[in-house]
């Protein structure tokens, strides 16, 4: 972004229709730019409140009781100076044009005329004793710092109000000696404007004092004056992790060489060496073991290890949030994207967009600035043009900046232009073509010449011709609105998020403070949106993975990225971007399923370092599966997703070799050598789950038919399952409490405990039946078969037993057959073939039952629209 101007109006819709002719610009003239793009809108908003009136008629009455109320508030609370005023009052948008205002008389004022350009949907002003006094004590013509540190915008006058930051809700008018708060909700209203007359009387007070009438936050710290001199932060690199991998490959390669000194034993013994070309299957059984390995050292540590790096920052991990600067200048603009597509705007992506803004209002009165860069891939693929005027008038409203790109149209069907969306998985394509769109508009706006008395209407005017422009030159013509400009960060979301009200200015301090980081990864609570067993359930596995993640990274691994709620620098994306066969520029992986796996093996490639934060605790929340057909789903996703980045099709091994490019420049990268192994044990864990079913299957036969002929090397799967049971049932869940505990993060030992146990069985169904899926996933990348998902389900769904059972039968037809084949092979081979030939062994039946069972229960047992037996 050129410096010192603000992009153009987000207010600002620019389309093209698929023609390629203009079909709507309508651009507010000195609208706000992208720092200054919305107003803040609570969560809720009476607006697209489920109360809303079903005709116009109605509307325009309850908007006139909830105006008269406000002016009522405002003389009962001796906001206005004089009651006979026509510059004092309450205003509510009753159109995109007009104001309904108390009094009556206001509507024709100056105020009312200014409005428009706010784009607001409830206003009041505000002038008290408290409001004159905060004017005499101003010192600022710009802002009005509060001693919250806070920051409110002050506007020379009414004219300028086009110019207002939206989210900051406030604006001191400084011709007209008052204050205009604004906001969508009139409760929330009536309450920022108390706050905010509270906060002036403390300005007050610590100016005829100098004590404050609150005691100051422990969070803004001296240490903003020393980052202003050039003090660094001091994060030295931990290498707990490193004696952690260390020990896990001790122990592997102990466990690899004892099976190997029983193979030397017995052919001493017998002279017989053929049973040595056991050694061969040597790396697969590593590569199986390696994450199992890794878990029983972890769980050593945790029991008996340091816990003090947990709450220590480090390298690549924050457990405290870094000093708030001090800044003269402003802050860097952060861009926030959200990927959706065709999610229910009402209960899915407006709740997320509020909290959006929330953040963005707090970052505007901390002098930040930031904006909503919305990538809709639903719009124009499935939409009714009854969704598409909604979801237009949703982003024009609250000033979201947005593009759509066309449905996918592989072989120019209906007479529209051809155009591919790429990948299995669309998240990727749809990001890269809202960013690409981006730059192509920077492109633009670069070649514009701009002179000494260039002038934000001069900035806007070109913004909405450069915009037009771009899109009128592509052939797919897209459609577009708002401001889409990129800022120094980019806070990626998805459609499911809520975001902390407090969290931009952390995460800008952080990221200035370290350069080298290219992505902030952000800890997760769970959105809940149903009560359900199962949603319970994958919420406690989502909490247990982010608090073995955060053990883990503070120990010194390198900090994961998950695909959302992460601050990425924008620089850092743009060094590792690439162009595709079209010549098009690419930021994220569309060929992989894992896009976000693949970015961060790019940055670490390049010497980008990626960082785990937990200072915002369960701030951040995110959407889990809630039902098992999606959580199978995300299962074969990741699968697929491994499989991608370390192998070729095996078509492709002649040609290209077995490994990706990808996987050989990380292995000789200079990450280091503990977080490698970490990665590689992750993605073996998935070929180790996959393989199961597998296992079970030739155990049966070998234990059954050979119980007598096979070395003891071999280790029988009924074993393998005691191993199983007593470090993941057992141990694990005994250390995780003891951790939890140890770190605070846990007050009482026993219901962490009791928390962690109850658990137990549904997780037992859940990775004993998931074997099939993951393994069907690995193959089908393997052996280049076409698999296609669906979109993970943003909303419950009505269901019942009826409706369940039908649906499970056509979807897991195949697991069943597995599961019926599986009975009748132990029956079979148990009673009705020659004696010689049956398989009657506990160790041999119990491991393969055990697989069937778990199979056959997985999309059962943990199905609640089927276990409540509703109908």
């Amino acid at each position: 972004m050129r410096e010192g101007t603000r992009p153009a109006s987000s207010v600002a819709v620019s389309q093209v229709d698929l023609s390629g002719q203009q079909e709507k610009s309508e651009c507010a003239s000195l609208a706000c730019s992208s720092q200054n793009s919305s107003q803040l809108q609570p969560p809720f908003s009476y607006r697209n409140s489920t109360l809303a009136v079903p005709n116009l008629v109605g509307a325009t009455i309850q908007h006139e009781m909830i105006v008269e109320y406000l002016y009522q508030q405002q003389r009962s609370r001796r906001w206005i100076s004089d009651i006979n005023s026509l510059e004092e009052g309450a205003f509510m948008r009753d159109s995109w044009n007009s104001y309904i205002t108390a009094p009556v008389l206001l509507s024709a004022s100056v105020l009312a005329e200014a409005l428009v350009d706010l784009n607001a949907e409830i206003v009041i002003t505000l002038r008290s004793k408290v409001v004159e006094t905060a004017f005499r004590l101003m010192d600022s013509t710009d802002r009005v710092t509060l001693r919250s540190g806070l920051e409110i915008q002050v506007l020379p006058s009414l004219r300028d109000i086009k110019l207002a930051q939206r989210h900051q809700c406030a604006a001191f008018i400084h011709d007209e000696s008052y204050i205009l708060v604004w906001d969508d909700s009139p409760t929330k209203l009536l309450e920022r404007a108390a706050d905010l007359e509270h906060q002036l009387v403390d300005i007050a007070w610590f100016t005829a004092t100098g004590c404050d009438l609150k005691p100051p936050s422990t969070h803004d710290s001296d240490a903003g004056s020393l980052l202003e001199i050039g003090y660094v932060v001091d994060r030295r690199p931990t290498y707990i992790n490193s004696v952690i991998c260390a020990c896990t490959l001790a122990l592997s390669l102990l466990v690899v060489g004892l099976g190997m000194k029983v193979l030397a034993h017995e052919s001493t013994l017998d002279h017989t060496y053929a049973r040595l070309a056991a050694i061969a299957f040597t790396p697969i059984q590593f590569l199986l073991a390696l994450f199992f390995m890794q878990v029983v050292i972890v769980c050593a540590f945790q029991l008996l290890g340091p816990v003090g790096q947990c709450h220590a920052n480090s390298t690549y991990y924050s457990a405290k949030p870094p000093p708030r600067v001090k800044r003269l200048e402003a802050l860097p603009h952060v861009t926030i994207q959200c990927p959706i597509f065709t999610e229910s705007l009402e209960t899915v992506v407006e709740p997320t967009i509020m909290s959006l803004k929330a953040a963005i209002s707090t970052y505007e009165m901390q002098g930040g600035s930031a904006s909503i860069f919305v990538n809709d891939d639903g719009m124009l693929a499935g939409l009714t043009n009854v969704e598409i005027d909604n979801r237009k008038k949703f982003y024009k409203k609250n000033n979201i900046g947005w593009v759509a790109r066309p449905a996918h149209n592989p072989v120019a069907l209906t007479g529209q232009p051809k155009f591919l969306r790429r990948g299995r998985f669309k998240k990727a394509s749809n990001m890269n073509f809202g960013l690409m769109l981006s730059v192509k508009l920077e492109e633009k706006l670069a070649q514009v010449v701009r002179d000494d008395a260039w002038s934000q209407q001069d900035e806007d005017r070109e913004y909405e011709r450069c915009l037009l422009q771009v899109m009128s030159e592509l052939p797919c013509r897209p459609l577009a609105g708002g401001n889409i400009r990129v800022g120094d960060y980019i806070l990626l979301v998805d459609s499911d998020t809520r975001i902390p009200e407090d969290c931009l200015l952390d995460a800008v301090n952080e990221m200035q403070l370290s350069p080298e980081v290219g992505i902030l990864q952000y800890t997760s609570g769970v959105l809940h949106v149903t009560k359900d067993f199962f949603e319970s359930g994958i919420s406690y596995f989502t909490d247990l993975i982010y608090t073995a993640i955060g053990y883990m990274v503070s120990n010194g691994d390198v900090g994961p990225f998950v695909g959302h709620n992460a601050m990425l620098r924008w620089t850092s994306m743009q060094d590792v971007a690439y162009f595709d066969e079209d010549e098009v520029i690419k930021f994220w992986s569309e060929s992989s399923v894992s896009e976000d796996f693949d970015m961060s093996l790019r940055l670490q490639r390049q010497n980008w370092t990626i960082r785990f934060a937990t200072y915002t605790g369960e701030g951040f929340k995110e959407g889990v599966s809630l039902t098992i057909y999606d959580e199978i789903t995300r299962w074969e996703k990741y699968a697929y997703g491994c499989s991608e980045l370390v192998f070729n099709p095996l078509k492709d091994w002649l040609r290209k070799g077995p490994f990706t490019p990808l996987i050989r420049r990380f292995v000789t990268s200079t990450t280091p050598i503990a977080s490698k192994l970490s990665t590689i044990g992750y993605i073996a864990s998935y070929y180790a789950i996959g393989s199961a079913w597998i296992f079970s299957l030739v155990n049966y036969f070998l234990i059954g038919w050979a119980d007598t002929l096979i070395d003891k090397w071999y280790l029988p799967s009924f074993n393998v399952f005691i191993g199983l049971v007593f470090v993941f049932s057992f141990l694990s869940n005994i250390c995780l409490a003891w951790l939890r505990y140890r770190t605070s993060a846990r007050t009482n030992l026993v219901e962490s405990l009791f928390e962690n146990f109850k658990w137990v069985l549904m997780f037992s169904i859940l990775f004993g039946g998931l074997s099939l899926s993951v393994s069907r996933a690995l193959l089908c990348h393997m052996f280049s078969i076409n698999i296609q998902w669906s979109t993970t389900n943003k909303e419950v769904e009505n269901s019942n037993f009826f409706r369940e059972v039908p649906k499970i039968l056509n979807r897991f037809s195949g697991r069943f057959s597995y599961c019926v084949g599986g009975l009748l092979l132990i029956f079979v081979c148990a009673f009705a073939v020659p004696y010689q030939w049956r398989i009657r062994q506990f160790a041999a039946i119990f491991p393969l039952a055990l697989s069937v069972g778990n199979h056959f229960l997985l999309p059962i047992a943990l199905n609640p629209a089927l276990m409540r037996l509703t109908w």
